[in-house]
Order: structure tokens, then C-alpha cells, then sequence
């Protein structure tokens, strides 16, 4: 399908796999052309997994700071003034029921935690916390390692399942058998990752949250995104763009399939708007 004819009022861009190419990195010709969208009046947001404390990097390569949608949704960030500007929580009692449904239908699952402060450079609040013998997705120097019992104590953003050679999409969908679980489940690795945030928080619920003191409406947005935890957002936006790159459950849903993330997939569209 064609991108419609009309500018989109709102630009929503996941993060790595979709903005950043594979060496995590804008390329010049996305970056020109989310530039020459903003010059021209568009607003742009990112909307990713990741917290508040890594968005500087997104910021460094754009050559100015969006709002962001953090956390899949649980937190809207604004890095230009390190704000936190809302949060969403899992409640300690919700935790603790997550958290023994997980090691129970997931047997060997390590546990962790985001926590928030006011900040994304909050020292006082420990912001990545995991369970002993937690095994990373990815490299995480921000981590803190305590007990189960310390892990459940304090309200988090969001709840992360990780176990090692599983298949996060096996993961999830073996959590999804239980009715009545008190959180969203999604994921955007298939590397043995699941991610839980708060019943009804989703990247579409915190780009609507932004757009909505602009008078943005969804039909005015376009959303581009390659996993599952985009998919809200990608049905929700007006038009949504899945990258070459993307999850087949990605690809099935989008409006449009564009390029790859490493072959401008996100300049190219924004192009036909703005050249």
C-alpha cells in the first residue's frame, strides 16, 4: 500500500532495528530527512523499549531531543530537559504474582526490573535491578544485582523475563496461556527476552498521551516499528510503516513495508512527504 497523500502531523519511530541501522547508528539520509520533516513543521517522537537513561544516544544522533515513549509505554520522557513526564507502574502485589507465574511456567527464567526516578540520571534510585544469576540479553553496565525478595519490593516500570537459548516468542506465547495475568506481555528481541509492563500500557498509549495536548489525532500519525512490541502502535497510528527487517507478525498488520533499517527504510518513506 502507498503512504496517503496527506503530510502526517506526527512522526512515531521505534528505535534499533527501525531508526538506527545495525551499527547503531542514523544514517545521513534518515537523519536529513527527519530533519527536513521537523523543519517543516512535523513533530517527531521516538517511541522505544528502552528507559529513559538510554535515549541520549538517539538524541547525540539526531542532533536534537524528541519527546520519548520509554519503556514500551510505561514512561514519556523529555530528554531535553532530563524530565520524567509520566509514569506507569506494575504495583509490588502484581509483581510478585508475575513473578511467581513466570519461574513457574517458564522454569529456569531469570528475573529483572526498571525502576524510575525523576531523572533518567537519577544516582539515587537503582534503575536496572535483577535477581542473582540473571543472564543478559545485551551488555547492561547500569545493572544492580539483589535478592528476589529486594527485586519484588518497590514498584517497577516494567518486569523482564530472560532465559538463555529460549526463543522469546515461545516465552510469551507460553505466558499469554494464563487468563487474567495483570500486565501486557511483548517483546523486541527474540533472544530469550520477554518484557511485562502495566495492564493497558502500550507505545501507542504513550504516543496518544503526547499527541493528544497537540490536537494530533491518530489518523494524523505515522508509526514505523519491526517488532512485536510496536504492533499497538503500528494499528493504531494512521498509517503503519513495518521495516523490511521486521517480525513476520509486524509485517502482517502494516499498511506498508518499506526498506530494511540498514537501507534507510525510514528516510525513504518520510521522502515522499518531505524531499
Amino acid at each position: 500500500m502507498t503512504a496517503p497523500t496527506s503530510r502526517p502531523a506526527l512522526i512515531a519511530c521505534d528505535v534499533d532495528g527501525t531508526l538506527f541501522d545495525d551499527n547503531e547508528t542514523i544514517t545521513p539520509r534518515t537523519r536529513d530527512a527527519v530533519c527536513a520533516a521537523v523543519a517543516a513543521g512535523a513533530k517527531f517522537i521516538v517511541a522505544t523499549g528502552r528507559p529513559p537513561r538510554w535515549i541520549r544516544p538517539i538524541v547525540e544522533e539526531l542532533g536534537f531531543a524528541p519527546m520519548a515513549v520509554c519503556a514500551n509505554g510505561a514512561v514519556i520522557y523529555d530528554p531535553a530537559n532530563d524530565r520524567v513526564v509520566s509514569t506507569r507502574t506494575l504495583p509490588v502485589d502484581t509483581l510478585a504474582e508475575l513473578a511467581e507465574l513466570a519461574t513457574r511456567v517458564i522454569p529456569g527464567a531469570g528475573l529483572a526490573v526498571e525502576r524510575i526516578g525523576r531523572s533518567a540520571h537519577d544516582t539515587a534510585t537503582p534503575q536496572f535491578v535483577s535477581s542473582p544469576g540473571y543472564a543478559h540479553a545485551w551488555l547492561n553496565p547500569d545493572n544492580t544485582e539483589v535478592s528476589i525478595e529486594d527485586l519484588l519490593s518497590s514498584p517497577a516500570i516494567k518486569l523482564l523475563i530472560r532465559k538463555s537459548g529460549a526463543r522469546s516468542a515461545d516465552m510469551a506465547a507460553e505466558l499469554a496461556k494464563h487468563v487474567g495475568i495483570e500486565g501486557d506481555i511483548t517483546y523486541s528481541t527474540n533472544n530469550g527476552l520477554v518484557e511485562i509492563v502495566p495492564l493497558g500500557v502500550s507505545k501507542a498509549t504513550g504516543i496518544a498521551e503526547i499527541a493528544r495536548p497537540l490536537e494530533i489525532v491518530s489518523g494524523e500519525v505515522v508509526a514505523f516499528g519491526d517488532m512485536p512490541n510496536d504492533l499497538p502502535m503500528l494499528q493504531w497510528a494512521g498509517h503503519g510503516v513495518a521495516m523490511g527487517n521486521a517480525h513476520p507478525e509486524v509485517l502482517a498488520v502494516a499498511n506498508e513495508v518499506t526498506a530494511r533499517n540498514s537501507d534507510d527504510g525510514v528516510g525513504r518513506v518520510l521522502e515522499r512527504w518531505w524531499d
